[in-house]
């Protein structure tokens, strides 16, 4: 006698939302989760951060990290460290983050370009009075919302794509410098999909101690994009320092 295994069960794209939600709550609430970020400390030309040293003396909540960038003026390495606080004011007030109901209709089919060898696009980075890092946009993502055609730039985070994108919400029912959101690949190399039920609030809204890249002109959307993340809630009055 053959035994047959049973069709797996349909995935409910709400409940994979909703399960996204969860851990999304889960890594903003964790040590190192964004609120607990209370100082980044950038080290003068040419010295090494140095995470075990400067962990030392500091209370038992705090841990510390190593991060590099380039010099805006010099183009040269730059290093840093950051200092995480599992007791911060933020976490202590931290409840939430207001989000906007799952819409599927706002799951949206893109076409990708890949663009041979990449290109550079400057951004400009919320911290940086005016001046513009250049990310690696590995290529093109081209769509149509509400009648108006979109050249979407995301650049390459560790391997994904993100994409950093403004909308009329901003600074009214959502966090005024722009969401992110991590654009998904499928198994047909000329298509992605834009889940804009998963945007999120940016480091920055959580936290001023983080430098993060502001959309660009064409990735700015002409109508309200009412999906995904809305702000950071803290309770009793508490105001993130951004």
């Amino acid at each position: 006698m053959s035994l047959s295994s049973a069709a797996p069960a349909p995935v409910d794209p709400r409940q994979e939302w909703e399960a996204w939600c969860a851990g999304r709550l889960r890594a903003l609430t964790s040590p190192t989760g964004n609120p607990a970020l209370v100082e980044t400390r950038w080290l003068p030309a040419g010295e090494h951060a140095d995470a075990e040293a400067a962990r030392a003396g500091q209370p038992a909540t705090v841990a510390v990290t190593t991060l590099s960038r380039t010099d805006l003026v010099t183009g040269e390495p730059e290093h840093g460290l950051r200092f995480w606080d599992a007791d911060a004011p933020a976490i202590r007030h931290f409840e939430g983050v207001d989000t906007f109901p799952y819409d599927p209709a706002w799951v949206l089919e893109a076409a990708y370009t890949p663009v041979p060898g990449a290109r550079r696009i400057a951004f400009e980075h919320i911290r940086d009075n005016g001046g513009s890092r250049d990310l690696v946009v590995p290529g093109d993502i081209t769509l149509t919302v509400d009648g108006r055609a979109y050249t979407l730039s995301a650049f390459d985070d560790d391997g994904t794509l993100l994409l950093v994108f403004g909308d009329p919400t901003n600074g009214d029912t959502t966090y005024g410098a722009g969401r992110f959101l991590f654009v998904e690949r499928t198994a047909d190399e000329g298509r992605v999909v834009l889940d804009f039920n998963r945007a999120f609030v940016p480091p920055c809204g959580f936290s001023d101690q983080y430098n993060c890249p502001m959309p660009p002109r064409q990735n700015r959307f002409h109508l309200a994009v009412e999906a995904g993340e809305k702000r950071p809630v803290f309770r009793d009055g508490f105001l993130a320092q951004h």
